[in-house]
């Protein structure tokens, strides 16, 4: 049974009627004390409550009866509706141990989506079954190592619903190949799956890569321009480095997530998306919030599930694996013979430190094995084409003093781009920054990457 709460009568009818034709069964009261007395008496499935009721609009009243449902009814999801300018509310109503929030007036496809993920999560987590585990297709993820095995038992979980995903952890984890796999075990794998840089999309370019444009909405507009969102209908959109998105177009964002519409630029008419969010970040976004550089009503929108990814040093035993396997695969792109490795040389990758983590190990094994040319290689031909970061930064830092922040930011740039020969993904990658990151530094500093 779903519990309504509402003063309002005529939201009560509609959202009752939505939901005994989805199927479920309904009650409904209209306010705190109606409510606490059918909490009491039995336990709801599920609470629709609004925050607002007649003798208050602040919510105070909201917030006091959430605390008074959760002493009562602590596994019960409750959530919340209020109005798109009272979001705030909602998001103390999430730190008050809501599962979720949505906006009046809602998209009833939106609401009935965010009821479903709540039931499905709702209760004690288990373990995947052996059928869970046995159809679990996680064929491009390598390793056995426990750290990654309790990521993957979160994914074969929360795969098949439609909840929104934040996964976390140091840049070169492997966050898109976790997001790949939500994908492609969830009922939407047959859709498409829309992988989005959005530290790689400037302000002025958000809203028309996202939601695109018709052809004239803007001075170089020559054609319509289908967004990210409408390529994304029926399957998933991957929001990389949500981290670094820009505070203006967060609230753009979040309207899109929160209600499932948009609006194509040069067309006032609001189109519907059906679609599941997964994001990505190396940024502490919680410590974003608490300095206002990231909005907090959007934090509690995408990552309704955490999932943080082990660094390689906290999964060693994943090492030689990887090894091998970008071993082996980069004898099949390049049509080279299969390199072999020594104890010696697998010992000496399993104690690197790894601060790129698996791109780093990747990038390491790729440039040891073309630079080589043996077929099997040991220790010292690792260690020979290993950079090691101390020694590195050390002898960088000496040509640094008396330089300003933004000064030593530019020669560190400048000086990775004279190692690596121009190689953006290379600089990237020693920078320990996105290829859309090192775009925007060598906009910033007007350095020519071009040579």
């Amino acid at each position: 049974m779903i519990l309504i709460i509402d003063d309002d009568s005529a939201v009560r009818s509609s959202l009752s009627f939505m939901l005994k034709r989805a199927g479920y069964e309904a009650q409904t009261v209209p306010g705190p004390r109606e409510a606490m007395e059918v909490v009491r008496s039995i336990a709801p499935d599920l609470i629709l409550m609004d925050m607002n009721f007649t003798l208050s609009t602040t919510g105070e009243e909201g917030l006091t009866l959430l605390k008074q449902v959760k002493i009562f009814r602590p596994e019960t999801p409750v959530i919340l509706m209020t109005a798109w300018g009272s979001i705030q509310l909602a998001v103390q109503g999430m730190q008050a141990g809501a599962f979720d929030f949505i906006t009046k007036p809602w998209n009833n496809a939106a609401l009935l989506q965010r009821i479903e993920t709540a039931l499905q999560l709702s209760g004690t987590p288990q373990e995947p079954t052996q059928e869970q585990s046995d159809s679990f297709d996680r064929s491009h993820i390598i390793g056995r190592s426990q750290g990654l095995m309790d990521v993957l038992n979160t994914i074969a979980r929360i795969a098949k619903t439609n909840a929104s995903v934040l996964i976390t952890g140091e840049s070169g984890t492997g966050k898109e190949l976790i997001a790949e796999a939500i994908h492609i075990n969830s009922q939407r794998a047959k859709h498409p799956f829309v992988k989005v840089n959005l530290g790689g999309i400037s302000q002025s370019l958000f809203e028309s890569e996202m939601f695109g444009h018709k052809k004239g909405a803007f001075t170089d507009a020559s054609a319509d321009r289908i967004g990210r969102f409408e390529m994304a209908n029926k399957g998933t959109i991957f929001l990389d480095e949500i981290g670094d998105l820009d505070p203006s177009c967060q609230v753009k964002l979040l309207r899109v997530l929160q209600d499932q519409t948009f609006e194509v630029l040069g067309d006032s008419r609001p189109r519907k998306t059906d679609i599941r969010v997964v994001s990505a970040t190396n940024a502490d976004l919680r410590k974003m919030v608490g300095e206002r550089i990231f909005r907090e009503d959007l934090f509690y929108r995408i990552n309704l599930i955490t999932v943080k990814l082990p660094a390689l040093r906290e999964r060693r035993e994943d090492i030689p694996l990887l090894a091998r396997h970008f071993a082996d695969r980069q004898a099949v792109t390049n049509g080279l013979p299969r390199t072999e490795f020594s104890a010696d040389a697998l010992q000496f990758l399993s104690r690197l430190p790894y601060p790129g983590n698996i791109r780093e190990l990747k990038n390491l094994v790729e440039r040891t094995i073309l630079v080589s040319g043996k077929p099997t290689l040991d220790a010292s031909d690792f260690d020979a084409q290993y950079i090691r970061h101390n020694d590195q930064k050390a002898a960088e830092s000496t040509s640094f003093i008396g330089m300003t922040l933004d000064e030593i930011e530019r020669q560190t740039i400048l000086q990775a781009l004279e190692r690596h020969k121009g190689n953006l993904s290379q600089v990237a990658m020693a920078l320990g920054i996105s290829r859309a990151a090192l775009y925007r530094r060598l906009e910033k500093h007007n350095i020519n990457y071009t040579l």
